[in-house]
């Protein structure tokens, strides 16, 4: 792979930095997909490994309607599946999995989010993997690991990442009820865990010439999200304290309900801003009043002060609000709509929203995170159709277009023009 890059960069080309890159994708639903995706859009060759049926996750979630409203777009599928090629194959039979093997042999990255058991059970566990192919990278994304007791426990984002990662219990007040987390959140971040391991596996693989195995996992992601109040509890035992809005901290790292009904967000450390605050939003009456005068008798009075802020903010809307603080140069963010987001213009100037065709229409997707600034970084076109490349990808390891045909006769295999078998 290093040679090939020297070849590029003597030829004055700039290539996308996986574009020598293949991966072969067993993976479904959004987390391990999504690192797919990400591989993808940094140029690497994906090809996504289907059951005949197609990924479960295809048509799961509302899809979008198309600029003339007579058809609809699977925008949750597009975002984690992008820029792949599809081959639809029962790797529960026998010929199936020899064919991801062979696959295998010529990729330099397997992915995959089957459990333990199951990798075994087809011979896509890493032992048989590397046997294939001793220099490949076997990446695995599961809810809980691939050892331990619950190894072999399935795991989605709500209850791996969110429940039992302690995410929904932190932003849980005392008494309230718990909210439920909206799909794919823990997925996504659990996905960049898995592309930083994996890009650093390739390093070690150019240096070694030895294949790699890297692991991520659900619960393990929501650790390292929480890690900032975990480090605390790991090192004394002590969970941190729970508080409900009235009894924060600091006034200034709060929310607060608008004229409106939005929300704003401030979160300022106090004693360097609350003179700053106050002035901004003409509160002289806070200044003087004996209870506000200092960071320790703020704290000792949050409650009458929060509630002294809750009366200022509900007498605006949260546009008016925005351009005080704004004009202040305080620190706030709206408790934005999803709607809003897609046309916040700073998302526009950092190329947060890509377009790619669909079936001759052009949509939004959301861009991976991350820039390159001499790369080419960007979504390489639609999600493909189920087993839309089975015939293709087959062909280009040897295989005949009679030896095809009947692995589709067989139930095998599945090519984009044949019918869904359920």
């Amino acid at each position: 792979m290093v040679a090939v890059l020297g070849h590029f960069r003597k030829a004055g080309k700039v290539p996308a930095p996986l574009d020598v890159v293949r991966v072969i994708e067993v993976g479904n639903w959004v987390a391990a997909p999504s690192a797919g995706a990400i591989l993808a859009d940094l140029g690497a060759d994906v090809i996504k490994i289907e059951p005949l049926g197609g990924d479960a996750m295809r048509g799961m979630f509302r899809p979008a309607r198309s600029a003339d409203g007579k058809t609809t777009i699977d925008a949750a599928f597009h975002v984690d599946n992008r820029g792949k090629r599809s081959i639809a194959i029962a790797i529960d039979q026998l010929e199936g999995a020899q064919l991801v093997r062979r696959l295998i042999t010529g990729a330099d990255i397997f992915l995959t989010n089957l459990l333990p058991e199951r990798q075994t059970r087809f011979g896509l566990d890493p032992k048989s993997a590397l046997e294939a192919n001793p220099r490949v990278v076997h990446a695995t994304l599961t809810g809980y690991g691939t050892v331990g007791p619950d190894a072999g426990r399935p795991g989605f984002d709500v209850t791996a990442f969110f429940g039992r990662g302690s995410i929904i219990d932190s932003m849980t007040d005392p008494g309230q009820t718990a909210p439920y987390p909206r799909p794919g959140q823990g997925d996504h971040v659990a996905g960049l865990a898995l592309v930083s391991g994996i890009l650093a596996a390739l390093r070690l693989v150019e240096s070694t010439g030895r294949g790699q195995i890297v692991e991520v996992n659900l619960f393990g992601a929501a650790a390292w999200t929480m890690a900032t109040d975990l480090s605390s509890v790991l090192a004394d035992g002590r969970a941190p304290t729970k508080r409900d809005r009235s009894h924060s901290v600091t006034a200034l790292a709060n929310r607060y309900q608008c004229a409106d009904g939005r929300w704003l967000f401030l979160n300022m450390p106090d004693a360097p801003w609350w003179s700053k605050f106050c002035a901004a939003l003409d509160l002289d009456s806070l200044l003087d009043d004996p209870r506000f005068q200092s960071s320790k008798s703020r704290h000792e009075n949050m409650p009458d002060l929060i509630d002294a802020l809750d009366r200022l903010f509900a007498e605006r809307p949260l546009h008016q609000w925005a351009q005080i603080l704004d004009d202040a140069r305080l620190i706030w963010g709206p408790a934005a709509t999803l709607v809003e987001l897609a046309d916040d213009p700073q998302a526009a100037a950092i190329a947060l929203f890509p377009s790619i065709e669909i079936t001759e229409q052009t949509i939004r997707t959301v861009a991976a995170p991350l820039s390159i600034a001499d790369a080419n970084v960007r979504p390489r076109g639609a999600a493909p159709g189920i087993g839309q490349h089975t015939v293709e990808v087959l062909s280009s390891i040897g295989l005949s277009t009679d030896e095809i045909s009947a692995l589709v006769t067989a139930g095998v295999v599945r090519s984009a023009d044949e019918p869904s078998p359920h």
